[in-house]
């Protein structure tokens, strides 16, 4: 009941007192979330026995302009709650056939809302920060560890001094132990948020070093533990996360950081051209 009364408080931004209709909307949402913030208008009012219309009033009564806002905004809400459990059982309701179609779309549509939403100066600040630093951790655990890899995999080319936290046999705070002013903590997570990140972050902090967060939204805590934070959109389809938008904006991460450094990382790539060559890193056709 209590969770009930929670969730009608948080959609009610109004304040006005819900109609018979409208709080039967708000009560399947509130116990039923994890399902309820993916349908439709009038998948959502089929379940309730409300018309569509009656479910869209109910949005534009909560303060939204329409249907499709209040789904985000409930999706926001819940996004950190959803189990593996949970995740998996959204899966279900995809049929085989339509798989390969359903999860890119939603991968291009996660691409698409992060290019409207980003924070341009956010980007531009850390790109600075991070060119500035004498040491960058990048932290990335559990599902974020391949992205902290990668990040760490590239940016080895660009900056003189990169620390990678990702693999589990490492303790994160003896990876980042040594971090200190004039350091910078590039930290990855996404629902479910990994707890150790958080801690990483603010022991980063409370030593002078600054923090960027790369994280899904304004309600993720990365937020209040980064200095800098950059929000990318990984709505999933199913358990697995679409990582398309922050490996997107990691990749424009990179390349604006290898500009603002370009002839240092030109220099440096024709010194490891030489030692490519010489050690046949690379499949080389022309000989």
């Amino acid at each position: 009941m209590q969770q009930t009364l929670d969730m009608i408080h948080k959609l009610n931004r109004s304040g006005k007192k819900l109609s018979k209709s409208h709080r039967r909307i708000a009560e399947y949402i509130a116990q039923y979330y994890d399902k309820a913030v993916y349908m439709t208008a009038s998948r959502l009012g089929e379940m309730v026995g409300v018309s569509e219309s009656t479910v869209v009033r109910f949005a534009v009564a909560m303060g939204y302009e329409g249907y499709p806002q209040l789904q985000q905004s409930l999706q926001e809400l819940v996004r950190h709650r959803l189990t593996a459990t949970q995740r998996f059982e959204m899966s279900s309701e995809i049929s085989e056939g339509s798989v390969l179609t359903t999860v890119l779309k939603a991968d291009m549509q996660n691409i698409r809302s992060t290019i409207e939403g980003i924070d341009e100066k956010a980007f531009e600040d850390a790109v600075r920060v991070i060119s500035d630093a004498r040491r960058l951790y990048i932290l990335g655990l559990r599902s974020a560890a391949p992205l902290a890899e990668f990040t760490g995999y590239y940016l080895h080319y660009v900056l003189d001094d990169v620390r990678v936290a990702a693999a589990a046999s490492t303790d994160v705070f003896e990876a980042i132990s040594r971090v200190k002013k004039d350091d910078v903590l590039l930290a990855i997570s996404f629902p479910r948020y990994s707890s150790r990140t958080i801690e990483a972050m603010n022991f980063a902090r409370t030593r002078g070093a600054q923090v960027i967060g790369i994280t899904d939204g304004p309600m993720s805590p990365l937020h209040e533990s980064a200095d800098i934070c950059l929000s990318v959109r990984t709505d999933m389809a199913s358990f697995v996360d679409s990582m398309a938008a922050p490996m997107s904006v990691i990749n424009a991460l990179i390349v604006a950081l290898g500009l603002k450094n370009k002839d240092a990382v030109s220099e440096r790539f024709k010194q490891l051209e030489e030692v490519w060559d010489a050690y046949s890193v690379y499949m080389n056709e022309g000989k």
